[in-house]
């Protein structure tokens, strides 16, 4: 059984991801095909949208195969996971700036790698199953795949609330977060891929869509602004009150467990991208921290202990929250010269 199956299907290119097993989790050759489709039908006139989907009912994508970034970078070969990320950030700001619609249906879980897929996209569905999440500090990553631009994107501080914690959303607090477009039932998916392979116009989305279900978010909006406004990781457990509300005691019990070097960028490179809202400025902020997290953070360690192990007890460089000192963030988001992003290579 092929990983991806690649085809066009009336006036749509049609792309499914088909490691249902596995959570339909992103291979680098995956991401290479998916970009190979997109060049293909960018110049074609007989593909008027593109629309990406799942095989099975539990995930959309639930993130990256990141098993083989581990195994190399433990043998001391940090080239392979830069390499992919490489190729992975060059297919996300390919999605995000694509100049003909791309539908996304987004079942399941859809997490960090599958974010970069699937909520770059014009049009984004989601249903009642629908749990997407930025999950990267509890393996000692920061919010990648362009997931920085959309959290910055969001209400208030809700970008800092959901990058640092790693709060899983539903369909409501998605559509609020601005991680996706349209409510519509799952039963109802069938049909409406049906009338844009047979139109080729997404009108059929807005047509079919529900109201957006309510969203705890919106109701923790003044909760989340007033800790996660703060300008540092530090500053922002400092604020976090001693008898706090429901949003702060749900993200202090989420944060407890992440890497708090991963924390502390990610507050960082957040705010950065809201000075300067684009996929590309997002990216190659990432990058430069991805680039440096098997070799200098605590990627390998959060691996281990999340899916090698699975003891989930990862043991951080840094004990606290407070324990990151600024020298530290900014190696780690500092340029990175001629090992930046090129957006044309391909490897």
């Amino acid at each position: 059984m092929t990983d991806i199956i690649i085809r066009k299907t009336g006036n749509a290119g049609h792309i499914t991801l088909n490691r249902p097993k596995a959570l339909n989790a992103l291979t680098w050759d995956m991401c290479l095909a998916i970009e190979a489709a997109l060049d293909d039908w960018r110049g074609t006139d007989d593909v008027a949208l593109v629309m990406i989907d799942g095989t099975g009912d539990r995930a959309f994508c639930s993130g990256g195969d990141i098993a083989e970034m581990y195994a190399t970078a433990k043998r001391g070969d940090y080239d392979y996971g830069q390499r992919f990320w490489r190729d992975e950030y060059r297919l996300n700001a390919k999605l995000a700036e694509y100049p003909k619609p791309i539908v996304s249906f987004l079942q399941g879980f859809t997490m960090g790698g599958g974010v970069g897929v699937g909520c770059h996209a014009a049009h984004r569905v989601v249903c009642d199953s629908s749990r997407i999440a930025m999950p990267e500090c509890t393996i000692g990553l920061v919010p990648d795949v362009g997931g920085s631009l959309l959290l910055a994107r969001a209400p208030g501080y809700c970008g800092e609330f959901l990058g640092l914690t790693g709060d899983r959303m539903d369909a409501g607090d998605a559509i609020h977060a601005g991680f996706a477009d349209h409510f519509i039932p799952e039963r109802d998916w069938g049909a409406l891929k049906s009338a844009l392979a047979q139109t080729g116009d997404v009108s059929a989305v807005t047509a079919t869509a529900h109201p957006a279900p309510a969203s705890r978010l919106h109701d923790w909006q003044a909760g989340i602004d007033a800790v996660f406004c703060h300008p540092t990781l530090a500053d922002i457990y400092a604020a976090m009150p001693d008898t706090p509300g429901p949003a702060v005691a749900h993200a202090r019990k989420l944060m407890d467990r992440n890497a708090p070097l991963a924390m502390a960028v990610a507050s960082r490179i957040i705010k950065s991208v809201r000075a300067a809202p684009h996929i590309r400025t997002a990216l190659d902020h990432e990058f430069r921290y991805t680039f440096r997290s098997a070799e200098q953070g605590d990627f390998i360690e959060g691996i281990r202990a999340a899916i090698i192990d699975r003891d989930r007890s990862p043991h951080w460089q840094h004990k606290t929250w407070q324990d990151v000192p600024e020298t530290e963030i900014l190696r780690m988001t500092a340029p990175l010269g001629d090992d930046a992003l090129q957006w044309e290579e391909r490897t």
